[in-house]
């Protein structure tokens, strides 16, 4: 016998982090990498933050929530999932694009770290100058 269950799925990317985002209706339970959201990330405002297309949508308690997320650290990580919440939301329901786009939740964020240059002490810090 099969069932046939309502998942809605969205990947999201932050940094060097890959999230992808299973939603089925439920209760709001929030498994990250086969543990509680809040017992995987350090910090309770790193859960938040993941949460956050819920909360501008209003639908925390809809929806149980799993995601396998790998690579990056933990910041990262949760800004991949919190992307990928919101695109498996948009293919929940178009209606919530409006809340979504005006919480800036639907835009990727393109910031990654830059490559060290030869001859500079980082990506950009130049050796100490001398003047004799």
């Amino acid at each position: 016998m099969t069932e046939n269950k309502v998942i809605y799925r969205g990947t999201g990317r932050r940094k060097t982090s890959v999230a992808q985002v299973i939603l089925t209706p439920g209760k709001g339970n929030i498994i990250v990498n086969d543990q509680p959201a809040l017992d995987f990330f350090p910090y309770p405002t790193l859960v938040q933050d993941m949460e956050q297309a819920l909360v501008a949508t209003g639908t925390q308690t809809d929806f149980d929530i799993t995601v396998k997320v790998k690579g990056g650290g933990f910041t990262g990580q949760a800004g991949a999932a919190r992307l990928g919440i919101a695109r498996a939301l948009l293919e929940a329901s178009e209606d919530y694009r409006k809340q979504l786009r005006a919480a800036g939740l639907l835009t990727r964020d393109a910031r990654i770290k830059e490559r060290k240059k030869y001859g500079l002490r980082g990506a950009r810090r130049a050796p100490q100058y001398s003047k004799r």
